[in-house]
């Protein structure tokens, strides 16, 4: 039996002494890392925005099959923040309709979610009407009966039958009514909750995932009144997708006692925000490496440089690749880095006598070493 079919559905039910022992540890971890943002400057917190928003909508797409290219995603996340970028990437008409549906889900979490909301997110993911090559109902609850399934042609396997057609309005009237309501918490449970049911309900013909993960955003928005995320949930889904699809499937289920959906779902958040660090490093290093510097004389090339390589260069930071970035001779490079190493800026890693790379003191604590482990260029 589906769950949608037990005569408690949807009033789910989760353990409460384990979820939110869970809970607190998720906002504990979401803490120390807004608390860490926010130390460094609003500049930093919106940098930081591009970057995770550009993982949630790359990786939400990618779970479903569909590629898009994070550049193209980048600059189209960043023009509408006002966020300057290097190397931006002029973005095609459907990624920008991807970016806008979620920055729709963000940026007006305190908007109440609406059919038509839904509908103009859904126009967003499919502008020509088609999934593939399939024509479907865009911008409109489906009309027909719904299975997810895998497999191959007279091999498929059902893994979930949603809702009928013809409940499927109800079913959304009662999901949105709960979504926009007052005495729902305004917690990182409500994004679980509203994934799994929004997903249970699967109302459209097409998209159903993504459209899911956006209105679990939108509730993480909510939880931490901000439009500032730090942290991709779908980034780490992403890579749990297996783990995701097998939860998801066992909860659709049986009964409406959830707790193993919501306990993955916020462990699966505690692992993003721990993954955070790693995404977001070049930002931070960025971002300390010039409050650390701020009283060092550094010219105008110099800093052009630097930020090249604090903003992910794939390159060794040496002589000739200085010279190139900043189009200059090898002379003049040469001088602009023993310059920088004489002030404690960069430092000549060990190793090599001629052609020698260097790493950039970041802070007292931290040192930077531009370039991939051992390789030469």
């Amino acid at each position: 039996m589906y769950i949608h079919q037990t005569e408690n559905w949807p009033n789910f039910t989760w353990d409460q002494t384990r979820i939110g022992l869970k809970l607190a540890k998720v906002n504990k971890a979401a803490g120390f890392l807004e608390g860490r943002l926010s130390a460094i400057g609003f500049d930093v917190q919106q940098q930081a925005t591009v970057e995770a928003l550009t993982h949630d909508i790359v990786d939400s797409s990618e779970i479903e099959g569909v590629v898009l290219n994070s550049d193209q995603v980048r600059s189209s996340v960043a023009r509408r923040m006002g966020v300057h970028i290097t190397n931006e990437t002029e973005p095609s008409h459907y990624v920008e309709g991807v970016v806008e549906m979620m920055l729709d889900a963000v940026g007006n979490y305190a908007k109440p979610l609406t059919d038509d909301r839904l509908f103009g997110w859904h126009n967003c993911l499919f502008p020509t009407g088609r999934s593939g090559m399939e024509v479907i109902n865009v911008g409109k609850y489906r009309v027909d009966d719904m299975d997810v399934i895998s497999g191959t042609l007279k091999r498929e396997k059902v893994h979930y039958h949603a809702p009928a057609a013809e409940l499927v309005p109800g079913e959304m009237e009662k999901f949105l009514g709960w979504f926009n309501a007052d005495s729902t918490p305004k917690d990182y449970i409500k994004s679980a909750v509203a994934h799994f049911w929004f997903v249970s309900i699967h109302p459209f013909d097409d998209g159903n995932g993504r459209i899911s993960r956006a209105i679990a955003d939108m509730a993480l928005s909510q939880a931490d009144n901000s439009s500032l995320r730090y942290f991709s949930i779908s980034r780490q889904i992403n890579k749990e997708k297996r783990k995701y699809n097998d939860i998801l499937e066992r909860c659709q289920k049986g009964s409406v006692d959830i707790t193993a959906w919501i306990d993955w779902y916020l462990d699966c958040m505690i692992r993003a925000i721990e993954s955070a660090e790693e995404m977001l490093s070049s930002i931070l290093n960025k971002a300390i490496f010039w409050q650390s510097h701020s009283q060092d004389v550094i010219s105008d090339r110099q800093k052009q440089v630097l930020n090249t390589y604090l903003d992910g260069y794939a390159g060794k930071l040496k002589v000739k690749n200085w010279a190139k970035l900043a189009s200059v001779s090898v002379d003049t490079a040469e001088r602009d880095v023993k310059a920088l190493v004489s002030s404690g800026i960069l430092v000549p890693q060990p190793g090599r006598f001629r052609d020698v790379a260097y790493g950039i003191q970041v802070s007292k604590d931290i040192l930077f070493v531009p370039g991939p482990v051992g390789e030469d260029d």
